[in-house]
């Protein structure tokens, strides 16, 4: 059962409200408060049983899982090959004119998320069959903006001061071991270094294997050379697949 799951998306949601975050960050978006009921379709239908590999992101993106509230939630393959198409996704508190919420409608693709889901899907065309032993999470689940004038970038966890990083991290900490326990993964895999390090640090000596691939953003030169060629890699060499 998904249930276990949920419950701690629920307490990592309400926990995450609490937060107080202070400039460059001037407005934080919460995807499991106003995208809720896509992401326990997502749970509810495959965060349930034991699973071989949990992969691990740092935390939404902007056209991605802040659209749709799926981790990597790139539209379409959260609608098309996992076949989540939820209308009630909701509005962020102080929405930027420059990151509007518009679901499943949103026209834009997440590139992170295209490339990974694109990876997964090319190996496993049923997305069943891919969810029977894999789970993909994110450590962390807000956006992070920080706006000036009509422009609006994003401020990953990593950069927020430590007094803010405390906290945050203590949450996400707490719904990823609840995460773990009810999953119980033989592999854990970062998507990128910084979720490659969380879970060493939560489970490094838990006698799971531990790793990290390349992260697909397009910001990294290595995932614009060949992102699923060298994550496949790094899968293999692991063990994973």
């Amino acid at each position: 059962m998904s249930a276990g799951v949920i419950n701690a998306s629920r307490k990592l949601a309400r926990a995450c409200e609490g937060l107080l975050f202070a400039p460059p960050v001037t407005t934080v978006y919460n995807p499991l408060i106003y995208a809720r009921a896509a992401h326990e379709e997502y749970l509810r239908r495959f965060a349930s049983g034991q699973k071989r590999v949990l992969f691990l992101g740092m935390n939404p993106g902007p056209w991605g899982m802040a659209q749709t509230g799926v981790p990597f939630g790139e539209v379409n393959a959260a609608r098309d090959w996992m076949g989540i198409r939820s209308r009630a996704i909701g509005k962020p508190r102080g929405e930027h004119p420059q990151r509007i919420i518009s679901g499943f409608d949103c026209p834009r693709s997440e590139v992170s998320g295209a490339r990974l889901w694109g990876m997964f899907a090319r190996r496993f065309p049923s997305a069943e069959d891919f969810f029977a032993r894999h789970i993909v999470l994110n450590y962390c689940p807000l956006l992070f903006l920080r706006a000036e004038d009509s422009r609006c970038a994003n401020i990953t966890p990593d950069k927020l001061p430590a007094s803010e990083r405390a906290p945050l991290f203590a949450e996400c900490d707490r719904f990823l071991q609840a995460a773990a326990r009810e999953m119980r993964p033989q592999f854990f895999v970062g998507v990128g270094a910084f979720a490659g390090n969380r879970l060493h640090d939560l489970f490094g000596k838990s006698g799971a294997k531990v790793g990290h691939i390349l992260h697909p953003s397009p910001a990294s030169p290595a995932a614009n050379r060949g992102f699923a060629a060298a994550a496949e890699k790094q899968l293999t060499d692991m063990g994973v697949w």
